[in-house]
This record gives structure tokens, C-alpha cells and sequence, in this order.
């Protein structure tokens, strides 16, 4: 049996931290007890960072396709949509069964690198902060994927953090691939992040009632969703508004 009703509390508490930084009082803490094994702090706060993330590389994906001037980038782009269009699926899926809540729309730091983008004129400088930006915040992240697959026992969240595992490899060797990232630039400010106050890390709750929004694949996505049908024998959940 699926759905929010295997979620052994009533409900679990918005993140408090998000974004590239992980903070939490207590991130082994168990918030919930499911059929699919116990649920932590960080497992919730891994769903919500996959589904942010998605709200802000798929966008620029989309800008990418329109603005970039080189293959690579145009490549890049393409990879950002398919890539989080079926993370999103997934996200989306597991979370009502979880009982976990969903931002629509990004964390402000992400927000900012989505306008520092738009900001840019179509040409190289749009290529490069681009592909630095992307390989930044994708290679900030991969650690967490492989840190909460280590460690989660919830079998969803294991299934999420494997289809995020193959999609932010794939993200950081194809913006790798447009050859215009900095390394030295881009592995600095990777292990030396900002400080910023958690407002700016954290993606604001969706209005009461409001539903998630869908990041609608492309006609020739090739990035598969988990079969959480499959996995967990629960029924999908009803239709989203899209965004393509």
C-alpha cells in the first residue's frame, strides 16, 4: 500500500536547510518509521535538494538550448533537461508516500545563478559562466549523493539517490566536456562555498494546497525515472500542472 498513509507520523516538518550546503541539528535523527525502512533528517532533505535542483538547472537547460554558441553547451543543456525532468518524476512520486513536502520553486541562491545567466548576452561569456556554474554546484553535490546512498535505509530514498548518482556524473562530465571549465576557479569555490544565511539556502514551502509543478520531458529524453510502482507496489499519484 502506497500514499502518505504508511508514513507512521502525521506529518514531517518543511526543511529547515537547504541548498548546496547540508545543515542539520541532527541528520541521523528518524522523523518518520515507513514500509520502506526508517526515515532521517537527511534523507528528507535529499529529496527536497534533488527536487530544487531540478527547478533551477532545468530552466537553464532550457536557457542553454537558446543561448549557448557551442555544441558543448547546446550538448550540456540538453542533458540538464532530461536529467532533471525524470529526477523530478521520481521526486515526485516518492514524496506524497514519504509525507514529504515539495518546494516549487528554488532556493534564492539558486534563483541567483538562474538570473546571473539570464543577465548574460548570447555568446561566450553565457558558454563559460555556464559550464563553471554547473560544474560548481553538480561536483558541491555529489558527495551528498554518494553519502546518503552509503547510508540511508529507506529503500526510496536508496532508489532516488542511485538515479541522482548516474545524473550528476553525467552533468559534471558533459559541462567537462564543453572545455571551458575553470578548474582551479571552479574546485576553490566548490570546497570553499560562501557563508550564507539559511534564507538564502533554503527553498521556500509551496502555498497551502498548491500542487508540485512537472519539469515535462523532452520528446527524446533518454533519463528514466525509477519504477516506484515496481519497487514499492504503490498506486502513482494524480496528475501535476507541467511546466515545459
Amino acid at each position: 500500500m502506497g500514499g502518505a498513509l504508511s508514513v507512521t507520523l502525521v506529518a514531517l516538518a518543511y526543511p529547515s536547510m537547504l541548498g548546496i550546503s547540508t545543515v542539520s541539528s541532527a541528520p541521523d535523527r528518524i522523523i518518520a518509521n515507513t514500509q520502506w525502512g526508517p526515515l532521517t533528517e537527511s534523507d528528507r532533505d535529499f529529496v527536497v535538494k534533488v527536487r530544487a535542483a531540478g527547478l533551477w538547472e532545468y530552466p537553464v537547460g532550457q536557457m542553454g538550448v537558446q543561448k549557448g554558441t557551442s555544441k558543448g553547451v547546446i550538448t550540456a543543456s540538453q542533458h540538464l533537461i532530461d536529467g532533471h525532468s525524470a529526477l523530478d518524476t521520481t521526486c515526485r512520486k516518492i514524496a506524497p508516500m514519504l509525507n514529504i513536502t515539495l518546494p516549487n520553486i528554488a532556493s534564492p541562491q539558486q534563483v541567483g545563478f538562474v538570473n546571473q545567466l539570464a543577465s548574460d548576452g548570447k555568446g561566450q561569456q553565457f558558454d563559460k559562466d555556464f559550464a563553471n556554474i554547473l560544474r560548481m554546484t553538480h561536483g558541491s553535490i555529489f558527495n551528498t549523493v554518494a553519502k546518503i546512498r552509503s547510508t540511508t535505509k529507506n529503500s526510496l530514498v536508496r532508489a532516488l539517490a542511485d538515479q541522482a548518482n548516474d545524473t550528476v556524473l553525467d552533468h559534471i562530465t558533459v559541462m567537462e566536456q564543453t572545455g571551458l571549465v575553470d578548474f582551479d576557479q571552479t574546485l576553490f569555490q566548490q570546497t570553499t562555498p560562501p557563508k550564507l544565511p539559511k534564507s538564502d539556502l533554503t527553498p521556500p514551502p509551496p502555498a497551502a494546497g498548491q500542487p508540485p509543478i512537472v519539469l515535462t520531458p523532452p520528446p527524446t529524453a533518454t533519463s528514466t525515472p525509477v519504477d516506484i510502482d515496481r519497487l514499492a507496489g504503490g498506486p502513482a499519484p494524480a496528475p501535476a500542472p507541467t511546466v515545459g
